[in-house]
C-alpha cells in the first residue's frame, strides 16, 4: 500500500482514475474539530453527517429535508455560525442531540477537503481517536494507492492534521505484518508526517494546544474538553465512509 499526504485541499492534485494512476483510497483529516465532530456524531447515533463546502449549499440540501430529522452545524473561523444547531465541537454531538437525525455540515477547512476527493472509490474520514481503525480498513480493503488530504488552515499548514496522518500511517506499519503486505511512502510529505508522530505520539494535546490553530482556539475561550477528546487515541473504531457523494455514514 502506498501513502501519499497532501497538507490542504489546495496541494491535492487533480484526481484521476484508479486504471490512470489516481488512488483508490482517501483519507480526510481535520483534528481540530471536522473529522473528529464526524466520528463521534456516528458513533452516537446520527443518521448520517453531509459536508458542504459552503453555507448556501449546506442550507438549500437542508431544506430539503424533514426539519425534526435535520440538525444544520456551521463553523467559521473556530466559532458556530449564528442561528446554527451546532458548531463544530465533538462534545456536543451527544446521542440525545444527534441520534436518529441527519447533520448537515459546513466548516471553514475541513468540507472542503472533503470536496477535492469526493470522487474517489473509497472516502474515509480520520482523526487520532479513529487512527488504528482506518488503517484497519484500509489494510482489509487492500487498497494500493492511499492519499492522505489534511485540511489545514484557509490553505495553511496544518501542524495537527500533520500529526494524525503520521498516526495513520504508523499504525497501518504496524499492522501490515503478512509477507504479501507492505507500507511505502509516496512522498517526502509523508514520512514528515510520520516522523512528526513519533515525535508527539506520547503527548499528542500538548501537540495539539502549540499548533497554530490550538492556539487560535484557546484564544477564543475555553476549549480544554475538546482537546482532550481529539487528542484521545484509539478511542473510537467508527470509520465514517462516503456513502454517496458528500454523506457520509458509519461503519
Amino acid at each position: 500500500m502506498q501513502l501519499s499526504y497532501f497538507h490542504t485541499s489546495e496541494a491535492v492534485p487533480p484526481v484521476v482514475s484508479v486504471a490512470e494512476g489516481g488512488p483508490d483510497a482517501a483519507v480526510v483529516i481535520d483534528v481540530l474539530r471536522a473529522t473528529t465532530t464526524i466520528a463521534w456524531s456516528l458513533h452516537n447515533g446520527a443518521e448520517a453527517v453531509e459536508a458542504f463546502a459552503t453555507l448556501d449549499e449546506l442550507e438549500a440540501a437542508a431544506a430539503a429535508w424533514p426539519a425534526e430529522r435535520r440538525l444544520r452545524a456551521g463553523e467559521r473561523g473556530g466559532q458556530r455560525v449564528e442561528g446554527y444547531d451546532l458548531g463544530n465541537s465533538p462534545l456536543a454531538v451527544t446521542p440525545e442531540v444527534v441520534g436518529a437525525k441527519r447533520i448537515f455540515m459546513s466548516t471553514t477547512n475541513g468540507t472542503r477537503s472533503l470536496a477535492a476527493v469526493r470522487s474517489v472509490p473509497l472516502l474515509l474520514t480520520a482523526c487520532l481517536p479513529n487512527r488504528s481503525a482506518v488503517a484497519r480498513r484500509l489494510l482489509d480493503q487492500d487498497c494500493k494507492r492511499v492519499w492522505i488530504v489534511g485540511s489545514g488552515w484557509e490553505g495553511d499548514y496544518s501542524l495537527e492534521d500533520s500529526l494524525a496522518a503520521g498516526a495513520v500511517a504508523s499504525a497501518a506499519m504496524e499492522m501490515a505484518v503478512a509477507p504479501h503486505i507492505g507500507v511505502r511512502f509516496g512522498n517526502d510529505e509523508m514520512l514528515a508526517a510520520l516522523a512528526l508522530w513519533q515525535q508527539w505520539h506520547l503527548d499528542t494535546e500538548t501537540c495539539l494546544r502549540a499548533a497554530s490553530h490550538g492556539q487560535r482556539l484557546i484564544g477564543l475561550g475555553n476549549h480544554d474538553a475538546d482537546f482532550a477528546c481529539c487528542a484521545a487515541v484509539d478511542s473510537l473504531q467508527i470509520v465514517p465512509f462516503q456513502a454517496e457523494p458528500g454523506v457520509l455514514k458509519a461503519s
